[in-house]
């Protein structure tokens, strides 16, 4: 049967779509109206999703919370938490759901074909059946609820969507990106926060909620999507027979306002906190942001990514190194926002002063004036587009399936005009469209119409306070106390009576039969079989290679990896400094701005990356890597060493100037990342503590590199020349023939010529005399606090097993899916309304447990410790058994792309891992037992016996419970 011969749906477009390598349908059910984006092809990794455009009326966060929600059980699928089950128990190669702005989205993706109708099944359940109608007790723990544990109070708000916004809002740039959003689109839903203000989010009724549901998640409303290698014609009958063909088309107003452009742009500014002891000097965010036509505009969706690559993004962009140079601000971002009907531009200074905003304002327009008279770099321009271009051909999304990246794409059409869902899956024609423009006066129009005659314009100014988290917090508390003490005794035993419940209620479990109906594989769906390695060693020009031979569609992945065991230990944070300032500084034949962009013309990117990779075999040695990283076509190899030689062997330090500016950057970026990623920033650190490996990773992008970062920014012309001196001494010590080892992923055909750029490469390492170090390594629990001015906390635990006596095992593999999933996402999440916990285990002994966006800190360390009691205790049926293990199998089976694979071979390679180590691991997986989960209760007693702790959070809290560290202090000065 082919898609022709199914007629319940209006095929309104039948194409080819080269670009993609795929055939595309456009489709509408007759009866139901819900539209059908087709993408057919032939990759095993399938993807399904549907989505709905849900502009929210409020900032209550009610679709975010709904999209929470409807995954907690529904009319088919009745357990409390289906999409927790999938998780545990299926091959996915993603599963989640997403709120944007202006839709949500769920989607599925799977290799396996069973597996992928089960996981479709279960979600167009969910997104129709959901049991929220049933069961208030999901909104009230996914979205808010009170806590009151007696009559005497206190009175706390809790709820999962609750602490996540809560974490959300504490992010100057998060609230940066709101702030600009609202005041662009004030007459629009775009002027709401569809996630949720934690201010609001308590306003939202239940009946709203449901009400929302009632009227957003109707079929005529949807938008679904299908990608890859399947029987199309069967699935289209499948979502008719079961879900679409039971609703009829209804008229649902959900389309997206268009705001009316301003007469003069509007100024807004928003306070955002620091903490008590961080000065709010060079703290101030300065942005200037202007709509740009609509994203059904194909040619400025793309062009405009182009112009921010080239008048901000790139190193020593006109507009960037102007507002620098200017001294407004240390860190200059550019943000183009194509995933919204008006898509925006915006120019940011991060590190300014309130009193700087009219010469911010002054310097964008001379600069940009400016370069409209002179016109655009030409070198730039081309840069931008190659840039965009490569990543297009090449498709590689990590870890994302590139099936999903392409159906949220075909949103930023689809969703605005349902007839145009190919628009920007097609961008070949576009990118030789905008290389024609170059030097014609395309960009500079641009710039004239679009950022500076442009009225619809905003000028948004995030300035700092210092303990405004602390404010609002008693604000809130003593709000809730006035309320609490406006009840009568009756409606106060009744919210304790509704606490209780919903603690009850969050400890049932599911009922057999329930859990029985989410369909599962079975053990003998699984493949015994572990991912081969593809490892070749071979000499060339006298140097170690590690060759991979894959498919890699014509590009080849050079990977120089240097051996950094000889750095000594009072340099090693140096190496994250180092790693910045390579190929962003000037050289012998370019200035670091030429040099970024014609590496960027001619290739997919030159990078450094420092990675350390520990001996399975013997636990308390590792390998710490600097590796210099390129993916260009096989014919422009030559190019690739050429550059790379440039960068290592003639880079010149001497412009104080760059390089201040880099230091100033970095501690910017690092500033985002730590608190960004709170909940890997706590557990990196807490595994330094005895974990050589993890002191690498902490020292050279951690908090150990942030702490000299910090020290050298803010005393630059005392250090300079020292700095200058360390980086020398680092590259003689690195970069030198008996370090290197070539890492080289491609097919045959792009292996000639390697030989000969080997040789080249190699007569410029270095072979002077040099000092060479070892690196002596010291046990050194600090249990650290670092107080943020963040809402919530990031607590994590850490130890090493194996110095205690214990072996690593495949079955830790499971434990983590368990834990994550299971214990810790019913104590910590479920009932302690934290947004996230984790939990890993590597084959060196090294173990932790973590939140994220966590209300509470000694609690959750409590529930830590319940982790030995829980694990010694484990029983499960074999039905849940085989789930945990099929999850497993589903991590450990992820695809790859040819790049991933390639590094998947050379880390094996690197840390002395053989395909035997991974095929026995794998068989520990598909064999373990109940009793196999049980025997690791020691392994986790092992990792929490030294009570390792790091936190990073809320600098009140830390205080309240100071005696949980050795160490307490500020994240940031």
């Amino acid at each position: 049967m082919t898609i022709q011969d199914v007629k319940a749906y209006e095929i309104l477009e039948d194409r080819e779509v080269k670009d993609l390598n795929s055939r595309g349908f456009l489709l509408k059910h007759k009866k139901s109206g819900a539209k059908l984006l087709i993408l057919s092809n032939d990759d095993e990794n399938k993807v399904f999703s549907i989505g709905f455009r849900t502009p929210p009326e409020d900032s209550t966060g009610l679709p975010h919370i709904l999209e929470h929600s409807v995954l907690c059980g529904s009319k088919n699928f009745p357990a409390k938490d289906p999409f927790v089950e999938l998780v545990k128990g299926s091959l996915n190669t993603f599963l989640n759901a997403m709120t944007y702005p202006d839709k949500t989205v769920y989607p599925v993706a799977s290799c396996n074909d069973k597996d992928f109708q089960n996981l479709m099944h279960v979600y167009m359940d969910a997104v129709f059946y959901p049991n929220i109608y049933k069961k208030e007790e999901i909104f009230r723990q996914e979205g808010w609820h009170y806590e009151l544990e007696s009559t005497e109070g206190p009175l706390k708000v809790n709820g999962v969507v609750y602490n996540e916004m809560k974490g959300a809002f504490s992010s100057p740039e998060d609230v940066l990106d709101r702030e600009v959003l609202r005041s662009l689109f004030p007459d629009t839903s775009y002027a709401n926060e569809s996630g949720g203000d934690p201010e609001c989010i308590p306003d939202l009724t239940y009946e709203q909620f449901l009400n929302f549901h009632k009227k957003y998640y109707h079929p005529s409303n949807s938008f679904l999507y299908l990608y890859g290698d399947m029987d199309v014609a069967e699935k289209l009958n499948w979502l008719d027979r079961e879900y679409l063909s039971a609703f009829d088309a209804v008229s649902v107003d959900s389309a997206i306002r268009y705001q009316k452009p301003f007469d003069k742009p509007v100024e807004v500014t928003r306070e955002y906190s620091i903490t008590e002891a961080e000065s709010t000097k060079d703290q101030t965010y300065l942005s200037y942001s202007t709509v740009v036509d609509t994203s059904l505009n194909k040619e400025l969706y793309l062009a405009f990514q182009v112009l921010e690559y080239a008048l901000l993004s790139a190193p020593g962009a006109p507009l960037k190194q102007a507002l620098i140079d200017a001294g407004i601000g240390k860190d200059v971002m550019g943000s183009y926002d194509e995933g919204v009907y008006q898509p925006t531009f915006s120019i940011i200074s991060k590190n300014a002063n309130p009193e700087q905003k009219e010469e911010f304002l002054k310097t964008i327009r001379d600069t940009l004036s400016d370069i409209v008279e002179k016109g655009m770099d030409k070198q730039a321009l081309l840069a931008g587009i190659n840039y965009y271009e490569f990543r297009f051909r090449e498709a590689d999304f990590g870890n994302y399936p590139k099936g999903l990246m392409y159906g949220l794409q075909a949103f930023d059409s689809w969703l605005y005009d349902e007839n145009q869902p190919f628009m920007h899956l097609e961008a070949l024609d576009t990118f030789r469209f905008l290389k024609e423009q170059v030097g014609r006066g395309y960009y500079e129009q641009l710039i004239q119409k679009y950022l500076i005659e442009n009225t619809h314009a905003s000028v948004v100014m995030i300035v700092p306070r210092q303990g405004l988290t602390a404010q609002m917090d008693q604000k809130t508390a003593d709000q809730l106390e006035t309320y609490r003490q406006s009840l009568d005794e009756a409606r106060l035993q009744q919210m304790v009576q509704d606490t209780i419940h919903l603690e009850e209620y969050q400890s049932e479990e599911t009922p057999a039969e329930d859990l029985e109906k989410i369909p599962m594989l079975r053990r003998e769906d699984i493949g015994r079989k572990a991912l081969p390695l593809c490892n070749e060693e071979q000499t060339l020009s006298g140097m170690p290679v590690l060759y991979h031979e894959l498919f890699t569609n014509g590009i080849a992945y050079i990977n120089l990896v240097f051996d950094t065991c000889h750095v000594p230990d009072e340099l090693l944070p140096y190496l994250g400094l180092l790693k910045s300032v390579l190929g962003y500084m000037d050289t012998e034949n370019y200035s670091y701005a030429e040099l970024f962009n014609v590496i960027n013309i001619h290739s997919g990117g030159i990078y450094t990356a420092l990675n350390p990779y520990a001996d399975v075999k013997d636990p308390d040695q590792y390998k710490g890597t600097l590796q210099v990283k390129a993916k260009v076509l096989y014919e422009k190899l030559d190019f690739a060493f050429t550059m790379i030689r440039e960068i290592l062997f003639a880079t010149d330090l001497s412009d104080d100037k760059r390089l201040y500016e880099i230091i100033a950057q970095v501690k910017s970026r690092l500033q985002m990342g730590l608190t960004g990623n709170g909940h890997s920033t706590a557990a990196i650190r807490a595994m330094s503590y005895f974990s050589p490996s993890a002191y690498f990773n902490d020292c050279v992008g951690g908090i150990g590199l942030y702490r000299l970062v910090e020290s050298i920014e803010s005393d630059f012309e005392a250090q300079k020349d020292g700095l200058k001196e360390k980086l020398r001494q680092l590259m003689h010590l690195i970069f030198r023939p008996e370090n290197l080892l070539v890492d080289y992923t491609a097919e045959r055909e792009g292996l000639p010529g390697l030989e000969e750029e080997i040789g080249k490469l190699s007569a410029f390492l270095y072979q002077d005399p040099a000092e060479k170090c070892s690196q002596q390594f010291r046990v050194n629990a600090l249990n650290e606090g670092f107080k943020t001015s963040a809402q919530v906390q990031y607590v994590a635990r850490a130890g090493n097993f194996v110095r205690r006596g214990y072996e690593y095992t495949g079955a830790l593999k499971i434990l983590k899916v368990i834990l994550s999933y299971d214990y810790l996402w019913i104590n910590i999440r479920v009932k302690g309304g934290a947004y996230g916990c984790m939990s890993g285990f590597n084959r060196v002994g090294d173990g932790y447990l973590v939140s994220y966006r966590d209300p509470n800190l000694k609690k959750t360390n409590e529930i830590f410790e319940g982790t030995v009691d829980f694990v010694k205790n484990f029983t499960v049926s074999e039905r849940d058994m085989t789930k945990y293990i099929i999850g497993t199998i589903g991590d450990l089976d992820s695809p790859l792309t040819p790049s991933s694979k390639g590094n998947r071979s050379m880390t094996a390679y690197l840390s002395n891992l053989t395909y035997e180590d991974i095929q026995k691991e794998r068989e520990q997986v598909l064999t373990a037992t109940e009793e196999s989960i049980r025997k690791l209760s020691g392994i986790i007693e092992a990792i929490l016996a030294d009570g390792d702790i790091c936190v990073l959070g809320n600098e009140t809290r830390l205080e309240e419970q100071k005696e949980m560290f050795a160490t307490l202090c500020n994240l940031f000065s």
